[in-house]
């Protein structure tokens, strides 16, 4: 990231052909056999793969935990559209004869799949959720990890978020027929947050599951702590399915801070929600005026100028990717802003050059959503 190296690409997809999107590469089979792969989904496979990963990262051995304890909490956008449309498309070629429509269809296609994949696949016990929350979902994961462990309802949250979304023409079309579908002659600059020339969202998919613990509990053991969250915060805008109110955005930012314990000034880094949809981008850099005014201490940035809109995915994957900032005090930049849009010039946007910080010490991660659902988290710097 802090090279500006962008992930997206283009992929073909059913009746639109060639379209800009960012796609995971990664090997299923280094945590699943071809049996779970068939009768599985693309976005179970997502979070096995980064289950995994974040257990291994942790250095958790979990034959050491009660299993009953240990919690699977993913925020995903939307889940079955893939299947169904995949399974619809298949079955045009037999004259839509449903004898061939799949006998998998029912499990792939629940709303508690991608989790419920995760603890068939580790052998986990304790309770899993799947939980719906548009383009805030990833920071709803965390969210509900932690808040399960204030809870004691489990001793380990394996939470985030993840999209199959790319995979599914529906979404592309739709936003298309909206007038939100980034294009751009060079797939790379497709996504363009802030800047004037701006023209929609980059569809991409993607996963990010945490391990999360009780202080004490990683103290004991000895992990490596990427960080602390100390406030969070949703709400809703009740104004309208796909515009945003930066009204209730700023509410909810606030309510975050309050939950923390800390004003504005105290936050060092802000990664923004910006899709670069023209009003979504708007009413975020207004609620963030309303809160931050012109504070000096507070760099803003944004993650989806480099990987797109990875939707359910985005809220957890974007605020990891700044958490190395809490140890090389680099802010990362925004790319592919060429004319920043004066309705969204922020005092310290962090854009095209990274920015090096005396400190980080409070990160501010947004996540908003259609329907008007907000999610705000703030992540603390570890210290002994």
């Amino acid at each position: 990231m802090l090279a500006g190296k962008s992930g997206v690409g283009k992929i073909e997809t059913h009746y639109m052909g060639e379209v800009i999107a960012g796609v995971c590469n990664f090997d299923p089979l280094r945590y699943q056999k071809k049996k779970e792969l068939r009768r599985g989904t693309r976005a179970g496979s997502i979070a096995i793969y980064c289950s995994h990963e974040a257990v291994a990262d942790a250095k958790l051995d979990l034959e050491s935990f009660d299993k009953s304890r240990i919690g699977i909490y993913l925020g995903i956008t939307e889940h079955g559209n893939v299947e169904t449309e995949n399974e619809i498309y298949n079955i045009k070629q037999f004259d839509y004869n449903v004898d061939f429509w799949s006998h998998h269809h029912n499990p792939r296609t629940v709303a508690n799949s991608p989790a419920g994949e995760v603890t068939l696949n580790m052998g986990i016990t304790g309770p899993h959720y799947t939980l719906g929350a548009a383009c805030a979902a990833g920071n709803l994961g965390l969210i509900q990890g932690l808040q399960m462990l204030r809870l004691d309802e489990v001793d380990l949250a394996l939470a985030g978020g993840i999209s199959e979304t790319p995979h599914t023409f529906g979404v592309f079309a739709a936003f298309k027929n909206e007038g939100a579908l980034a294009s751009h002659p060079v797939p790379e600059k497709a996504s363009r947050p802030f800047d004037r020339d701006r023209n929609g969202i980059v569809v991409s998919e993607g996963g990010c599951v945490c391990a999360l613990e009780r202080l004490s509990d990683a103290l004991e053991r000895g992990a490596r702590i990427y960080g602390e969250i100390v406030g969070y915060a949703t709400n809703s805008d009740a104004f309208d399915f796909i515009l945003p109110n930066a009204e209730r955005q700023a509410e909810c930012m606030n309510l975050a801070l309050k939950k923390a314990g800390i004003s504005p000034s105290d936050i060092d880094i802000i990664n923004t929600h910006g899709t670069a949809t023209r009003e979504g981008d708007k009413a975020e850099c207004q609620a963030i005026r309303e809160v931050f005014g012109n504070n000096s201490n507070t760099y803003i940035n944004n993650t989806k100028s480099y990987i797109g809109h990875a939707m359910g995915a985005a809220g957890a994957l974007e605020l990891v990717g700044n958490l190395p900032s809490f140890e090389d005090h680099i802010v990362h930049q925004t790319i592919n802003v060429d004319n920043l849009d004066p309705e969204c010039a922020l005092k310290n946007l962090v854009i095209n050059e990274p920015k090096k910080v005396d400190k980080v010490e409070y990160i501010l991660n947004n996540s908003f959503g259609m329907l008007g659902i907000n999610s705000a988290i703030i992540v603390k710097r570890f210290t002994e």
